[in-house]
């Protein structure tokens, strides 16, 4: 497959960049503040214009004169956007005009060989003598728009896709989407960091650094991955509700939603908290195949005693979701990373596991003659067959005269049966009861 042009957003802080991010990715992904500074990593989101299918990629705001360390990874990674970009996108604030700041990220950009196209924001009623003062940044004739009320947007994006070629995206369908969740600091980025081998997420030591969700294409074993490195999730009393964790939490949520597996990162050096079971209550109710990672286990002394400990809180805390799979490893020197991948493999195909009709029933039946479901209120239920309807999860219709008469207890047989049956480790299956005739 053709490499999909990439499109990098650069600027300042504050000057609307993740607004029209937003715009052209069709959903927030990027978190929008009125705070300078508060996109701190390449946000990618895939976009299509007139034919055109195009990664847009939003940088943090570019501010040379700031030394501490979030900055300088700041202006690492826009390093790394602009040396992949296909186009660039410079963008500056109409209603504050030309700054001395805007002028060093111009000045910045001319290295970089990539087209390069001056977006002037923030231009809400048309008015546009206020980009003509923009030519002094010397990149081409400024294009006016209002990211926040789409004016000119489709014009910019005209302008882009002047500089891209069409490519054929729809291998993409063939892409395992992988979400990092977990809660802030347990070391997600630095896993993303070495399954993509390079550093793609801002890392510090600082709680809650990685404040968006990030999606990264990639290969492993020569086939398509995309992994979703999500903002780590806090307690839901600890988020302001307008505050900027409050989007992180809803988009860590909807990573898990739209992802193929989740991966659930542990912190070893705290322990499992009522948090982490939470998040991995998020996974299950979502239905989702899942890795639980404990990360960080180089900080702990490394004993059968202390893992078996971690099981055995394990097999308390995550009783509601007994096909667990768990994997110890440490970010830090790269102990089991790749057996990440391993496993993801592994628990997706488990999700994808089809089981003929015949062979279904002959467990349904071994299982229905050593236990029958226990009549209620004298009615006497008789189960006639089941099949297989779905995966990802797999997915059971078993069809009986009186559904509605199941106990959740029979269900929990049933299940406990196929899994032993089948290779369903890592995932959770649905079985429905249903009325004979009943779809």
């Amino acid at each position: 497959m053709s490499k999909i042009p990439l499109v990098a957003i650069v600027g300042k802080p504050n000057v609307g960049k993740s607004t029209f991010f937003n715009k052209v990715a069709g959903s927030k992904i990027s978190i929008v503040e009125d705070i300078p500074g508060v996109t701190r990593d390449r946000i990618f989101a895939n976009a299509e214009w007139c034919g055109f299918n195009f990664q847009i990629v939003d940088t943090g705001g570019l501010d040379f004169n700031k030394t501490d360390e979030i900055n300088k990874r700041i202006l690492e990674q826009a390093n790394l956007a602009v040396e992949l970009a296909d186009v660039i996108v410079l963008f500056v604030d109409g209603r504050e005009g030309i700054t001395h700041d805007d002028i060093e990220v111009a000045n910045y950009l001319r290295r970089a060989k990539a087209p390069k196209i001056v977006a002037v924001n923030k231009l809400d009623n048309n008015e546009q003598e206020k980009t003509y003062e923009f030519y002094e940044l010397g990149l081409g004739e400024p294009i006016g728009i209002s990211a926040e009320h789409g004016k000119g947007v489709g014009d910019l994006l005209d302008e882009i896709v002047k500089h891209l070629k069409k490519v054929d995206t729809s291998e993409n369908a063939n892409q395992i989407k992988i979400a990092l969740v977990g809660k802030p600091n347990a070391g997600k980025s630095s896993i993303t960091n070495r399954l993509l081998g390079e550093d793609r997420m801002v890392v510090s030591s600082v709680a809650g650094t990685t404040r968006d969700a990030i999606d990264s294409p990639f290969k492993w074993n020569n086939k398509e991955y995309c992994l979703i490195d999500t903002a780590g999730l806090r307690r839901k009393s600890k988020i302001e509700p307008d505050s900027i964790e409050r989007y992180s939490v809803i988009r860590s949520l909807n990573a898990i939603e739209r992802a193929d597996v989740a991966v659930l990162v542990i912190d070893a050096s705290e322990g499992i908290t009522e948090q982490d079971v939470k998040i991995a209550g998020l996974i299950h109710e979502q239905f989702k195949p899942s890795v639980i990672v404990v990360n960080k286990w180089d900080l702990i002394e490394k004993s059968e005693e202390k893992r078996k400990a971690f099981e055995h809180q394990f097999e308390v805390d995550l009783a509601f979701m007994k096909y667990y799979v768990t994997l110890y490893t440490s970010a830090v020197n790269g102990k089991n990373i790749t057996k990440i991948m391993e496993m993801v493999d592994k628990v997706y195909a488990n999700a994808r596991r089809e089981i003929p009709m015949a062979l279904f029933n002959n467990v349904l039946t071994n299982a229905i003659s050593v236990n029958e479901p226990p009549a209620k209120n004298g009615r006497k239920i008789k189960i006639i067959f089941g099949k297989q309807i779905a995966v990802c999860p797999p997915t059971f219709n078993i069809y009986c005269n009186n559904a509605e008469l199941i106990e959740n207890s029979y269900m929990r047989y049933i299940e406990n049966n196929l899994r032993r049956a089948f290779n369903f480790t890592g995932t959770p299956i649905k079985i429905q009861f249903k009325n004979k005739g009943e779809n």
